[in-house]
């Protein structure tokens, strides 16, 4: 499985306004844009900077062939936290690969199909033959250095964002100014927003189509502006967190990915051997060409 970065336009029927949306799949995980796989990391190395409190939650140690990484799995995503538990107890990661690795974005692991998979071989399909419900604690959790989330397929296949069985990531993706932080941020805040928007379009659809054949302009302005006033009394327009711009501005990670895939959790200890993976000699499919493996998990805390 793979992370995709993909951006939609989705322009409403009312107004001839452009709503941005933007998200990441766990089936096709594609490079970011030259812009950032030019952008090095070495800045982005110091943990220390991390501004929020760690929230509660177990701890687990991935020992792995490059060294150990230690992670914390939040208790308010109980989905993900107690099925990671399980497969960890069921020994489910012993010998699974670090099989897409993108330097200045994340490292992947957790497919079943890569243990003993040989030289060149396609992975990323594999899982445990379910899926977990979404637990999308956004603003709360979000993509910055560090994080850990689960891997999906995309919006097409699955529009519940509902997260693979098994696979993984953590996020290393880069530094961005302060504007860039920010309107990045605005967008992925305006997802539930813009969902909301949509659904009241789909409610009153009989009304816009009917004012768009008399070419009623005024009235589909008037439609608009209550359609929107309702917007603000169900979701008011949400103010940016001036903790989480600062995090990605310090530390990195990758914001275009909030608010469409389930993070729950963050690396404690081991960034560095995080940073020696992501930077290994990688094939056309982004695995390593000597492979990473996971030798073992257990839980430390």
């Amino acid at each position: 499985m793979a992370i995709n970065r993909k951006r939609k336009h989705i322009i409403t029927v009312i107004a001839a306004a452009t709503l941005l949306c933007g998200g990441v799949c766990v089936s096709a995980l594609s490079a970011p844009g030259n812009a950032a796989s030019q952008t090095a990391v070495e800045n982005m190395k110091n943990e220390s900077e991390t501004q929020a409190p760690v929230p509660a939650g177990p701890v687990v140690e991935l020992n792995t062939t490059l060294g150990p990484v230690k992670i914390k799995l939040y208790d308010d995503t109980p989905l993900h936290r107690d099925n990671f538990l399980k497969l960890v107890g069921e020994n489910y990661y012993d010998g699974v690969l670090f099989h897409r690795v993108i330097k200045d974005f994340m490292v992947q692991a957790g497919d079943p199909k890569s243990k003993d998979a040989p030289a060149g071989a396609m992975l990323g399909a594999g899982d445990p033959g379910y899926t977990i419900e979404a637990e999308i604690k956004y603003p709360q959790h979000y993509h910055k250095y560090g994080a850990l989330a689960a891997a999906r397929t995309g919006d097409q296949v699955n529009p519940e964002k509902r997260s693979s069985g098994s696979q993984f990531y953590i996020v290393t993706g880069r530094k961005y100014s302060r504007p860039q932080v920010e309107s990045m941020v605005r967008h992925a805040l305006e997802g539930p927003r813009m969902a909301e928007f949509n659904r009241l379009q789909t409610e009153h659809r009989d009304e816009i189509i009917a004012l768009r054949r008399a070419h009623d302009q005024a009235g589909l302005d008037s439609l608009r502006d209550r359609l929107v006033e309702e917007l603000n009394l169900r979701i008011p327009e949400p103010e940016v967190p001036a903790a989480m711009v600062e995090e990605y501005v310090r530390n990195g990670g990758t914001p275009s990915l909030d608010g469409e895939y389930t993070v729950f959790g963050e690396v404690l200890e081991g960034m560095d051997i995080i940073e020696r993976l992501q930077n290994v000699a990688t094939d056309s499919n982004d695995r390593p060409l000597e492979d990473v493996k996971i030798l073992g998990v257990k839980v430390v805390e």
